[in-house]
Parts: C-alpha cells; structure tokens; sequence
C-alpha cells in the first residue's frame, strides 16, 4: 500500500511573521507526514517559535530517511529557541499506521468516508498543549502519544495542526470529506486538504460561532466568542493498493477499527522512546 498525499497551509495574518509559527513535510518515499505548531507564547520573548517547528520539522524528515521512524534526535538536534506541538504519521509496508503526538495537533482516520479514529489532544489546561523545546518546562518525545491503527486501501488519514480542530468539529470535518467525493468522485488529497483549510480559515474569522475553541473555552470557565484565529495546516493521506492482485477497496470498507498499539492504555509494553 501507498500513502498518496497533499496539503495545506494557511498562515494568520501576521506582518511581522508572514511565515506564520506552523511548519509540516511529506516524505513520500518513506511515506511519512508531519506536522508542527510553534507556540505562539514565545513573541512575548521576542522568540520566533515558528523557527522551532521548521527546524524540526527540517530534523524530522532528515531522521526519517536514515531510518524508517523519526528519532529522538529529530528533537534533540532541534537547536532553535522556541517551543511547538508535533504529529509525525507513518505508513508502515505492513499496512499499519504509526501515529506520534505530542501536543494539540491531532489525526483523523476515515473509513468509507466515515469517521473511524480520531486522536487525543494532549493539553495540560486549556489552551495549554504538552510542547517540544529546548527550555525549562518543555516536555520531550517521551511525553508523546503512539497508536497504531491497522489501515487498508480507501482509508483517509487527515493531520492537522490546532487552528483546525479548533475551528471545525469532527463531524463537520466528515460531511466535508463525504461531500467532496461526491462531488469530485476521485480522492484528490491536495484539493481535499485546500477545500479544509479555507473552511477552518473562514470559520475563524466568524466572530459569533460557537466553535470548538469557543466550547473549550466556556468548558474552562472563559468566554471566547467565535473562531480561533491561528496558523491552521492541513495534511491528506489516501491509502493506495499498489499490487493488482490485492483486494478491491470495497472489500475493506466495512472493516472495524484495530488498533494495534496505544500507549495512552494501560498495558504492560517495554519502556521505549517513541521517536
């Protein structure tokens, strides 16, 4: 199986950092995807965090074509100074889907269109995500999530950084994802990715939506009208078959979710750095 994939980014509005703090790769040949979200805090500092999460994301794509999983040194060669989230997905020849995060990024997984998975945000309070860094206080890859989900040939992966799920709920994201197939009738992950992110985008310019950051934010006890301005990146993956006597997609599509691995449960499993 391949993973064929597409993305987009939009930055906020920003002159003084028209880059924005979001970073994200697609390492087609070790199929692999990533994402990071500097932590826009550090302009208090007068630190671009948005040059962490390009070096490491930089680092990342590196670690993962010497070897076929991002390594701690990813993070520890990471020498800017700043902090960010980071959610590194990797489609194994196995046909199973390795996921990575550390932070409020997150993973969708979908099966005939149909939301099938999606992954806990790690925050410690609201509006507070666990985040790589080089400072005191920072957490480390030993701080991640891991999951393993068994994919099959149809399945979408989509990853995104916060200034999605904070604008767009999961099943908001789904009606979306149905209806550009339809629409469409071909998996176009680059246009599927775009079609996201301008919604994201739009939705966190409307001041009088009870968006997911709005929900958050009165589950904590604030008050935050409207969408989350933010940096707001999207991936697409599409599972491809690439032999011709493998099974035709409709014969996955009623497929259960297996998870294989979750570090997030309490099983008994060698103590292990995930990068």
């Amino acid at each position: 199986m391949r993973m064929i994939c597409g993305s987009y980014y939009w930055p906020k509005e920003d002159k003084l950092k028209p880059e924005g703090d979001d970073a994200h790769f697609i390492c087609a040949q070790e199929q692999t995807i990533g994402v990071a979200d500097g932590v826009g805090g550090w302009a208090k500092h007068g630190v671009d965090a948005g040059q962490y999460a390009r070096e490491l994301m930089c680092n990342s794509i590196m670690s993962v074509q010497k070897q076929t999983i991002v390594d701690p040194l990813a993070y520890a060669d990471t020498k800017c100074e700043g902090s960010s989230t980071a959610c590194i997905v990797t489609l194994r020849e196995t046909g199973v889907l390795h996921f990575v995060n550390v932070g409020d990024s997150g993973l969708m997984v979908f099966r005939n269109y149909k939301l099938l998975y999606m992954s806990p945000r790690e925050q410690r309070s609201f509006n507070c995500p666990y985040q790589l860094g080089n400072s005191r206080g920072s957490d480390n890859p030993c701080s991640a999530t891991e999951i393993e989900i068994r994919v099959f040939p149809g399945d979408i992966v989509v990853i995104g950084t916060d200034g999605l799920w904070d604008n767009m709920y999961p099943n908001e994201i789904e009606q979306v994802v149905l209806g550009n197939m339809r629409e469409s009738r071909v998996m176009k992950p680059q246009a599927l990715a775009c079609l996201l992110a301008d919604l994201a985008w739009l939705r966190s310019l409307d001041k009088d939506s009870f968006s997911p950051y709005s929900k958050a934010a009165q589950e904590a006890g604030k008050n935050h009208p409207g969408g989350k301005k933010d940096d707001i990146t999207v991936v697409v993956g599409h599972i491809m078959v690439t032999s011709p006597v493998c099974s035709c997609v409709e014969d996955f599509v009623d497929r259960p979710l297996e998870i294989i691995w979750d570090n997030t449960k309490p099983v008994e499993r060698a103590t292990s750095t995930p990068w």
